[in-house]
């Protein structure tokens, strides 16, 4: 095994580098919009598919309902993993335009 020394005080060089968090108050209106902006949508999604996992049957759901109920908390890729590719979808043998098209010729 071969140690390599990078330094004297690297740990502590590798904290002095970050700088400390803003609070809400130092951020400009921009920043605090966009945050909300996000938070809502953020809250928007996690709460849509925690609905939509109450309401949709077992057997429409790829996987545990339990396991997607944890998977959902994880920020956007949660939700959206969800509603990609946790829920099956359900097979379409027409299109709205083919079936109106249908109607009216008779085929």
């Amino acid at each position: 095994m071969v140690a390599v020394n990078m330094g004297k005080n690297v740990h502590g060089n590798m904290h002095t580098r970050h700088t400390r968090k803003k609070k809400w108050s130092e951020l400009s209106p921009m920043a605090r919009f966009g945050t909300i902006v996000t938070a809502t949508v953020q809250l928007t999604l996690l709460i849509a598919a925690q609905r939509d996992l109450s309401r949709r049957p077992a057997g429409e759901i790829r996987g545990s309902k339990a396991l997607w109920r944890v998977a959902t908390f994880v920020n956007f890729i949660g939700p959206a993993t969800y509603f990609t590719v946790g829920v099956k979808r359900r097979p379409t043998t027409k299109s709205a335009p083919q079936a109106a098209r249908a109607r009216f010729t008779g085929r």
